[in-house]
């Protein structure tokens, strides 16, 4: 396996580079689209359900059916990588916006109240107090996604995009191991990295839950 790093490693660099990028940028652009939508199912409490339901819907399709059907409905060829993105954005949409949702109902109703008393507007309760409480919550829907994500990435190298999965196309096609191992464990390591990141940002940013946890 070493011999075929040294071999292949401007290859397998392209392959993590493009992989790391139609993984994360999904993420990124769902994550922004869930946030005001799990909110209205918050906001308007009978949208919750329809929300759910849709979302659950969306997160059934089949990866590989999603990633041919698109580019009929996008205008789009069927190795653009944008098909990919979108697909997975889809995907973390129809993920994230329930857990925002969930976040935001999470949230004690006194708190809430609590911050209206003190004079707290709608948007501003929203991202002072609501958002922050419910950050553990959406950051936990946050690591399913970005893990999902990557590991979907490699299902669009049957169309002839996937970042590391090409590795494994190519390992199959010439029945050859090498280049299997080293995607899979690349893709382990990346969805282990992304993980982690994502743990030491909640972290950072919710310093309360590790002392609710110690003084439980």
């Amino acid at each position: 396996m070493i011999t075929y790093l040294s071999n292949n490693s401007e290859t397998v660099l392209a392959a993590l580079r493009q992989h790391i990028t139609l993984a994360l940028i999904p993420v990124l652009l769902g994550f922004l689209i869930a946030l005001p939508i799990g909110y209205l199912g918050v906001r308007f409490p009978w949208l919750y359900h329809p929300l759910i339901n849709v979302a659950g819907v969306l997160y059934s399709i089949p990866s590989l059916a999603l990633f041919v059907f698109l580019p009929v409905i996008l205008g789009t060829k069927i190795l653009s990588p944008l098909n990919i993105v979108v697909a997975l954005t889809i995907y973390t949409v129809a993920l994230m916006a329930r857990t925002v949702a969930d976040g935001l109902r999470s949230v004690d109703r006194l708190v809430t109240e609590s911050a209206t008393a003190m004079g707290y507007r709608r948007l501003r309760r929203l991202f002072d107090v609501e958002l922050p409480v419910a950050l553990p919550v959406i950051l936990a829907g946050l690591r399913v996604a970005t893990v999902s994500n990557i590991s979907l990435v490699s299902v669009g190298a049957l169309i002839g995009i996937g970042g590391l999965g090409q590795l494994f196309t190519r390992g199959f096609q010439l029945f050859y191991i090498e280049p299997i191992l080293v995607g899979i464990i690349l893709s382990v390591l990346l969805a282990g990295i992304a993980d982690l990141i994502i743990v030491l940002i909640q972290r950072a940013v919710t310093p309360w839950t590790r002392v609710q946890r110690s003084r439980a």
